[in-house]
């Protein structure tokens, strides 16, 4: 079973709009964040693509992200080295990946052969940036690669610096340079074969003229690059402008493997299903399962602190509300519980083909949650039990509230489980903080 995004690369620039079509379904991947935080080194980046391509390719899962501070020589584990930090940088104010950490950059070459592996092994390669333009470009009045004798002291401002790192500083939108600044970052990605980026600190506070800055910039390198916009909670009053710039964004901070930050993804949810569209994806961050922070910002290397009904009701909310999934635990560290998540042919087909996604209800401690799949007319049923409940709770829905008329077959979708035929009404058992996941076919 296989959803994967086709991405064609072509020369000229791209059409208004057109970005749309690069993530017709909503991205898979892994991103080094939640187990390597800022530390992320070239070999850890090819054990998890050598994984992934060898378990979890064929269900669609296809990006390798590389987040936050490639370029930095000296960051440590557990927070970001803001002190001293030892900046690679080109003459043009660009970052480059830091060569003790990635040693194919060495030359110039940049992310290059690192993306040139990932692609050999029929994946996709991606990066995370700031916004933003370096410091130590403006502080060494580095030359903006496109402009005639601009540097980047002019086209900055202090005025809404990113407040929890201080790399970069804000780009102002409409100063001469400022888009040939994009443009030459984005030029650079595209060479080097980069085909998603995951830009910081745009949605919270929303940073609109940036934003119009990057899509403008990707849309003129050539090289369709998906892009996801970070941060949380991006306000849902620019629903119509995010979606007309980015392939997908995060609707919340940082979710880790705590039950209330599922419990406020699931609050915050409730204002995107609306937007669930080819193309453009509410994002509700990355997957903090399997073993994370080895060297990552939370706490120490552990497996994650989520039970295994936790697992499942995460999982179940992010396929169903057609999230983009990337995965954030060191893969070749997984256990077999946590491949299971991941390669459920079944749950992963509904994430895949599933449309008119929406709630049905969330109270008393009870959510549930319907779509349905046009190419073979089943339709999914998600149910939670989302209460502290000492005992089990039964969460129960009619069944014509789902669309469905009559009677109707059904199956538990994670365990296959055939559980027969219904009628006008159909409900489950739950524990506190467990879901289930059902398919109806009438």
């Amino acid at each position: 079973m296989s959803c994967k995004n086709e991405n064609k690369i072509k020369a000229e620039p791209f059409k208004e709009g057109e970005f749309k079509t690069w993530a017709q379904t909503p991205p898979m991947g892994w991103n080094s964040w939640d187990c390597y935080g800022s530390t992320v080194e070239e070999h850890e980046v090819k054990a998890n693509a050598d994984y992934l391509a060898e378990n979890l390719k064929e269900y669609g899962w296809e990006y390798i992200v590389v987040d936050i501070r490639w370029f930095v020589e000296n960051d440590k584990a557990g927070g970001y080295n803001q002190t001293d930090p030892h900046y690679m940088i080109d003459e043009y104010g660009r970052y480059q990946p830091a060569i003790n950490r990635f040693p194919s950059a060495k030359d110039g070459r940049g992310f290059k052969e690192l993306a040139e592996y990932i692609h050999s092994k029929d994946l996709k390669f991606g990066i995370h940036i700031m916004r933003g333009i370096p410091g130590v470009a403006v502080e060494n009045r580095l030359p903006i690669k496109g402009t005639d004798g601009i540097t980047a002291d002019q086209i900055y401002s202090t005025k809404q610096q990113c407040v929890w790192l201080k790399d970069n500083y804000t780009i102002v939108a409409d100063k001469p340079g400022a888009q040939e600044y994009y443009n030459s970052i984005f030029d650079m990605y595209a060479d080097w074969g980069v085909d998603f980026v995951k830009v910081d600190d745009l949605s919270r506070p929303y940073h609109q003229g940036e934003i119009e800055l990057i899509r403008n910039a990707i849309d003129q390198c050539g090289r369709p690059i998906v892009l996801s916009t970070s941060p949380g909670e991006t306000p849902v009053e620019k629903a119509d402008h995010v979606r007309n710039h980015a392939n997908m964004w995060r609707m919340v901070d940082d979710v880790w493997d705590t039950w209330p930050h599922i419990t406020h993804l699931m609050d915050v949810c409730q204002k995107w299903y609306p937007y669930i569209a080819p193309g453009t994806w509410p994002d509700c961050d990355m997957i903090p399962l399997g073993r994370i922070s080895i060297r990552g910002e939370r706490s120490e290397d552990r497996m994650t602190r989520l039970t295994h009904d936790e697992q499942y009701t995460l999982m179940t909310l992010f396929t169903i509300f057609k999230s983009p999934l990337f995965f954030g635990g060191d893969l070749p560290s997984n256990d077999e519980f946590t491949l299971s998540l991941l390669t459920n042919a079944d749950v992963l087909k509904m994430h895949c083909e599933g449309t008119d996604v929406h709630q049905l209800f969330q109270k008393d401690g009870k959510l549930a949650i319907t779509s349905r799949n046009p190419n073979t007319g089943d339709i999914y049923l998600a149910i939670f039990n989302i209460s502290d409940s000492e005992s089990p709770i039964r969460v129960s829905v009619n069944l014509e509230d789902l669309g469905v008329k009559g009677s109707s077959l059904v199956s538990n979708m994670w365990t296959g489980e055939n559980l027969g035929q219904v009628e006008e009404t159909f409900g489950q058992e739950l524990p506190a903080h467990a879901c289930g996941l059902f398919k109806f076919n009438h």
